[in-house]
């Protein structure tokens, strides 16, 4: 049985940011596939939830060229899978909504919302932040942009205040010829949670850009192993010398029920392996 809570559907952002001004103790609602069973459960309680599904501005998807992509807080998966633009300038993002949980759950979640639940293996993080996504976010007191890889503050954890709304994310654009895969492993094929997850991105500069989920307590950007393989030529010998690299930045849970810390490490080197070849068959192509 859900707990008994206040519920607001505004109509415009000022009206949802006015609200959570007066009402701190709110969850927000965006496609509602965590919140929702968490409450029915009563695994967490609110005393206001705030469903902004009926903002314009969340509503919004639009693609500017030269300058990028910005999704809505209210963007579903299933739009971004669909969207064939999407699919041919931004590949790892389509390949992690393909992949995020079922058709139905992907009718109702949300790009924002997988990012905002902030959980270490969300399926779309890897890809945002090989892409430098921007997270834009809205309060009372005006707005900010946060780059995407600064949002995450720990397991189930953000940057994000009481007061403030994330409006949505913007992917700057990219130029002809690069390229990104994405690719995961489960416990069972379909709609289980990730247990590693793995973006990769080739620019046509040759740089070499990782990301990776489900390893540690945030989502993560290797930046420091891209720099270490920048200027090289991606080769069997150096795909072998990542796998051993990226064990150092990995901190998996050692009790976790889904898979061992030994399992998580040797899948991330096979999602190495394999991303890397289908990056240059990319290329070939």
């Amino acid at each position: 049985m859900l707990s008994k809570f206040a519920y607001y559907k505004p109509e415009s952002l000022e009206e949802a940011l006015s609200y959570l001004e007066k009402n701190p103790r709110t969850r927000i609602l965006a496609g509602g596939t965590d919140i929702m069973l968490l409450l029915r459960r009563n695994v967490e309680i609110c005393e206001h939830l705030l469903n902004i599904k009926g903002i314009p501005e969340a509503n919004t998807m639009s693609y500017t060229p030269n300058e990028g992509l910005f999704i809505g807080a209210a963007i579903t998966v299933n739009e971004i899978c669909e969207d064939v633009g999407i699919r041919k300038r931004y590949p790892s993002l389509s390949g992690a909504a393909d992949n995020l949980a079922s058709y139905q759950i992907r009718n109702r979640a949300t790009v924002v919302g997988n990012i905002c639940n902030a959980s270490p293996g969300a399926d779309l993080a890897a890809p945002l932040l090989v892409y430098d996504a921007k997270v834009h976010i809205a309060s009372t007191e005006g707005n900010r942009i946060v780059e995407i890889n600064e949002f995450f503050a720990g397991v189930k954890k953000t940057v994000l205040k009481e007061n403030e709304i994330v409006t949505g994310v913007f992917i700057p654009d990219v130029e002809l010829g690069d390229n990104s895969v994405y690719l995961r492993k489960s416990r069972i094929k379909g709609h289980d949670l990730c247990n590693v997850g793995l973006a990769l991105r080739l620019t046509p500069e040759k740089r070499l850009l990782m990301a990776i989920a489900a390893v540690s307590t945030t989502p993560l950007r290797l930046t420091e192993l891209e720099k270490s393989v920048e200027g090289k030529e991606i080769t069997p010998e150096l795909a072998d010398w990542i796998v051993e690299e990226i064990k150092k930045y990995m901190n998996p849970r050692p009790n976790s029920v889904r898979s061992s810390a030994e399992y998580r490490y040797h899948i991330a080197g096979v999602l190495i392996k394999r991303g890397l070849k289908k990056l240059l068959e990319k290329e070939a192509n």
